[in-house]
């Protein structure tokens, strides 16, 4: 099976011939490029550069075009603090979205007018046109909480929930409109999966998550699948709380990072849901060795069983040691869905 082939037959429920694997890459993939990081964050051609060859130097079966939250920001107006070396970030004092009257009758700029936006489409592009028979493509879009938080500033976010519920909703209904048309124009470009990073909703309890995440994430996922897509939910964080409401909303592929048992997951997202993760990237991937890893490893299969794909709990660590990221690709690659039961023996 090709890499796309074993993802693809996961999500169909298929056994695939051995593990999938799934790790998000970012400044570690700039890293073996040799690029700085913030020209990684700017140019598609230099990203496509970095994940093909960090894909195929670790034997991983995807590549993406994550690279930072700033995207749709960027393009909105957004106050972006931009470095050498590092990730973009949002200004928060000067969130564009800090006057909430500036919300109404705001228009949101086209995907493909130029900007950032279209940078990532252009990599899914090209990512598509390059490895896209081999390996499977993912785009990324920001989910109603993180994009919101971004805009508005995270914590006038939080307090908005309880002071002004109306125009957290009216907030919301901008960020997904503008997310499905981004996520629409990266599936006509080749993305097979849409990545929705939803980091603030990990923030909010179950009420607040019911009551005014989950019903925008669901739109957003819908509206995916309505134009052929896939999603992968990426909700980095303590998410035990919500794992019933994220179960819930039809994904292909969740995400579940390293402070949630992977078997609490299992439990209250079902058997059919296919889950990625969960090895703690700091702990457990950069400061391990290969024998720890391959030993968390096993433990993880044990807990979460079938429709598992192998991964760190977020992003790899820039200065994670090739021998260890090369550890967990190596695990995948020889164990299957058939090994949880040989190690359960």
């Amino acid at each position: 099976m090709t890499g796309r082939e074993r993802i693809l037959a996961v999500f169909a429920g298929r056994e695939p011939d051995r593990l999938p694997c799934m790790p998000i890459t970012m400044m570690f993939a700039a890293d073996i490029l040799g690029a700085k990081y913030g020209k990684y964050v700017l140019d598609h051609r230099i990203l496509a550069d970095a994940q093909i060859k960090t894909a195929e130097m670790f034997g991983l079966d995807y590549v993406s075009t994550i690279s930072c939250p700033t995207r749709e920001a960027t393009d909105y107006g957004a106050k972006i603090q931009w470095y050498d070396d590092q990730p973009p970030a949002i200004i928060e004092e000067e969130a564009l979205f800090a006057d909430k009257l500036l919300l109404a009758g705001f228009k949101a700029p086209d995907p493909l007018s130029g900007g950032r936006m279209e940078d990532r489409i252009r990599g899914v592009e090209l990512l598509h046109d390059r490895v896209g028979k081999d390996l499977f493509v993912e785009g990324w879009v920001e989910g109603p909480c993180a994009e919101s938080a971004d805009l508005r500033g995270i914590n006038r976010l939080m307090l908005d929930f309880t002071d002004d519920p109306a125009f957290v909703n009216d907030l919301f209904e901008f960020t997904v409109e503008g997310a499905i048309r981004f996520a629409s124009a990266q599936i006509e470009a080749g993305a097979d999966i849409i990545g929705v990073g939803d980091a603030a909703a990990s923030l909010v309890g179950p009420r607040i998550y019911k009551g005014f995440v989950w019903p925008w994430e669901k739109k957003l996922v819908d509206a995916i699948h309505a134009r052929g897509g896939r999603v992968r939910l990426h909700i980095c964080g303590n998410t035990r709380r919500i794992l019933d409401g994220m179960g819930a909303l039809g994904c292909e592929m969740v995400d579940i990072d390293y402070p949630v048992p992977m078997d609490q997951a299992r439990t209250q997202m079902g058997q059919c849901q296919t889950l990625a993760g969960n090895m703690d990237p700091v702990r457990g991937l950069r400061n391990g060795s290969p024998e720890t890893i391959v030993q968390s490893l096993e433990a993880m299969q044990k807990q979460v069983g079938a429709q598992w794909i192998v991964g760190a709990g977020c992003e790899v660590v820039r200065d994670t040691p090739h021998d260890n990221l090369r550890a967990l690709a190596t695990f995948a690659k020889t164990h299957t869905e058939a090994s949880i039961s040989s190690n359960q023996a």
